[in-house]
């Protein structure tokens, strides 16, 4: 049975646990995508689509029985079953939103062992004790928020000395589609106008390992994805639905007109319900590392 609390109830500070939006904006605001129903159904889809290569990451870092795992910025159900079935028996996990509608729905999908708990919080400022996991994790997060540094700097001071950090960002510059369509031009442009307005960096894949350098990470690794998705594969639309999830920005922030917006959306979908249409959302990248265990290595 999976376990659910309101918030972290830890902390090595004496401060007790840090409360989400603690030292900064509220972490449910910052996230860029919002947390409506269309956006949570879309994150639980993300998590099938997207397994095999969270199977293939964890598979490169080799958790072990007995292990602890965090996933921040888990949503609806990130990957936690993956990390719950790797680090049985002993192990525990644990996954982290900010947004109480996705830590219920994370705890409520969850069965099987019962060694996962899905609490509230802020991925930025956690409350839990450091050095605290064997893995930190985090999928399509940095992405979504304007300071990833942050983040990731609380990612390294929850693993334990010799523990990885991994991370699986898409990098969308390098989308593809073909054959060409104006649209697809013109909806690639307002999903950058209204990402980068809203504080996400779209081309975070690329620099991931660089920010892993620079935050001290070592034995660094890195895995670059690229699929094209068949007519009928959730993942064909990504990029039209990320631009639904993000209407309530691109009216706030006058980027495109609602008239502009559904047209140009239904041209995108009649294109990419061709299946004589290649289409490659973006590359996604997965990197990993490990905290030094001196910290003066």
């Amino acid at each position: 049975m999976t376990m659910i609390t309101g918030q972290s109830t830890h902390s090595q500070t004496g401060r007790g646990p840090a409360a989400p939006g603690a030292g900064g904006p509220d972490p449910a605001q910052v996230y860029a995508l919002g947390a409506d129903q269309q956006e949570a159904a879309r994150l639980r889809r993300q998590s099938d689509e997207l397994q095999p290569e969270a199977e293939a990451l964890l598979a490169r870092i080799g958790l072990r029985p007995g292990d602890a795992a965090i996933d921040l910025g888990c949503g609806p159900s990130g990957i936690l079953g993956l990390l719950s079935a790797a680090v049985i028996p002993g192990g525990r996990v644990v996954g982290l939103d900010a947004d109480p509608a996705h830590v219920s729905a994370a705890a409520a999908g969850r069965s099987g062992p019962g060694n996962v708990e899905v609490i509230l919080g802020d991925a930025r400022h956690t409350g839990l004790p450091s050095g605290s996991f064997d893995l930190v994790h985090a999928r399509t997060l940095l992405v979504t928020i304007p300071d990833p540094a942050e983040v990731l700097a609380e990612m390294i001071r929850l693993a334990r000395p010799g523990g990885w950090v991994a991370g699986q960002e898409p990098d969308v510059e390098l989308a593809l589609c073909y054959p060409p369509l104006p649209a697809w031009d013109r909806l690639r442009e307002i999903f950058r106008a209204a990402a980068t307005r809203a504080g996400a960096d779209l081309n975070i894949g690329r620099r991931l390992a660089e920010m892993y350098r620079q935050a001290g990470l070592v034995d660094i690794q890195v895995q670059v994805h690229a699929s094209a998705y068949p007519v009928g594969h959730s993942r064909r639309t990504v990029i039209p639905d990320l631009v639904r999830s993000l209407r309530p920005v691109i009216a706030e922030r006058g980027v495109a007109s609602d008239a502009e917006l559904d047209r140009v959306d239904l041209a995108v979908r009649r294109h990419l319900a061709r299946p004589d249409t290649l289409m490659m959302p973006h590359l996604l990248v997965a990197a990993w590392g490990r905290k030094p265990e001196r910290q003066d290595a």
